[in-house]
């Protein structure tokens, strides 16, 4: 006797159940990722709703569903429709601010002069372009480089009534920085606790509405803007940026030291200016000790996220106030910028999501302060 139609979607329903996503490593079910199942003639149309739209793994989980629930008697194909609703953090209660952003992620450097807020930025950009809704904290008090290379507003920050800070949008990305208030060329002079209070000015007091992620562009080393923000903010987790050569390293090193201390995720590591690829003839030259990234990453204990090669057209685009990943998204290094923002979304989705997910669930005991 041929199955009814309830009695196909519940078969789908337990093949679903029993079919891994194959980056998260568990069932869909159980990782709430199915939407719908509906059977239209002899082909089972079923909604999955990824926990990121930045989720790299599209076609790999098609497939896998494909291949399962086509098996099944009286399926002669199978559609999967994709949505993405942003996986967010859980709220820490003793620190509930930004409850509408969903993850809050700190770019840090143990040292300067190491593209920081060039990954920053291009990050950001490549997190947009997929469709997540995202801002730009420029936490980097004494050097704000966050304004010159986003460039000219579509709407500059402002100061509404209440004296509420409403963020200038930059390419599609809601951005506030110190930059935007004090002139060019302006020395900003302040001791640790003022420098406390406009960061807490700029979480508190500042409309950032409704985010799937904010980006913070720290300022290098573990001084008192990352003490501050680990006081202040309930971060999801740090990417950490470093040169090849071992000079950057060993700070990187002390600065994962310090993340642990204040027991914030560290989300992995990218390296930057890794060789120069030449403009020309694509020679890959390498301009610093090789490798130095990875071997660190590997020794921490923490993903390595990827390499970004030294191109003369990514410092251009950020003199020029267009992020590389916005002027040229599908070039070599957009590709690579995109592929290493969709690594730290899917970390954050694992992190964010159910118990059953490797890390998922987790969060800290208690909010960590150093005094």
């Amino acid at each position: 006797m041929a199955e009814t139609v309830e009695e196909i979607r519940a078969a789908i329903q337990k093949v679903l159940a029993q079919t891994q996503d194959p980056a998260l490593k568990i069932d869909f079910v159980s990782a709430g990722m199915v939407s719908s199942v509906a059977v239209e003639g002899e082909r089972a149309v079923i909604g999955i709703e990824l926990t990121t739209p930045a989720c790299p793994s599209r076609d790999a989980i098609a497939r896998s569903i494909e291949a399962a629930v086509g098996k099944l008697p009286g399926i002669a194909g199978v559609d999967v429709r994709f949505t993405a609703r942003v996986a967010g953090r859980p709220n820490h209660p003793s620190n509930p601010r930004l409850p509408g952003v969903k993850n809050i992620v700190a770019v840090a450097a143990g040292k300067g002069g190491v593209g920081k807020s060039t990954v920053s930025t291009n990050l950001a950009a490549a997190l947009a372009r997929t469709g997540a809704t995202v801002g730009i904290l420029d936490a980097d008090v004494y050097g704000p480089s966050i304004p010159q290379m986003m460039g000219v507003p579509e709407r500059a920050a402002s100061v509404e009534a209440g004296n509420k800070i409403v963020p200038a949008v930059h390419h599609g990305l809601r951005v506030v920085s110190i930059g935007f208030f004090v002139e060019r060329g302006g020395a900003v002079i302040w001791r640790g606790p003022m420098v406390h209070k406009l960061l807490q000015q700029f979480i508190e007091d500042v409309e950032w509405g409704e985010l799937d992620y904010l980006i913070v562009d720290l300022p290098p080393g573990t001084g008192d803007a990352q003490l501050s923000l680990s006081q202040l903010l309930p971060v999801t987790g740090a990417v950490m940026v470093t040169t090849p050569q071992e000079v950057s390293i060993i700070d990187v090193e002390k600065a994962l030291a310090m993340w642990q201390r204040v027991e914030v995720p560290v989300l992995g590591l990218v390296e930057n200016m890794s060789g120069f690829v030449c403009p020309s003839c694509g020679h890959h030259e390498e301009i610093f000790q090789r490798g130095g990234g990875r071997r660190l990453a590997a020794r921490a204990g923490i993903p390595f996220l990827g390499e970004i090669p030294l191109q003369p057209a990514v410092s251009r685009a950020g003199d020029e106030g267009t992020p590389i990943v916005v002027r040229e998204p599908q070039s070599k290094i957009g590709e690579i910028f995109a592929s290493v923002a969709s690594a730290i979304a899917c970390n954050l989705s694992v992190r964010n999501g159910p118990p059953g997910l490797a890390g998922g669930g987790k969060r800290s005991s208690k909010l960590a302060l150093i005094r």
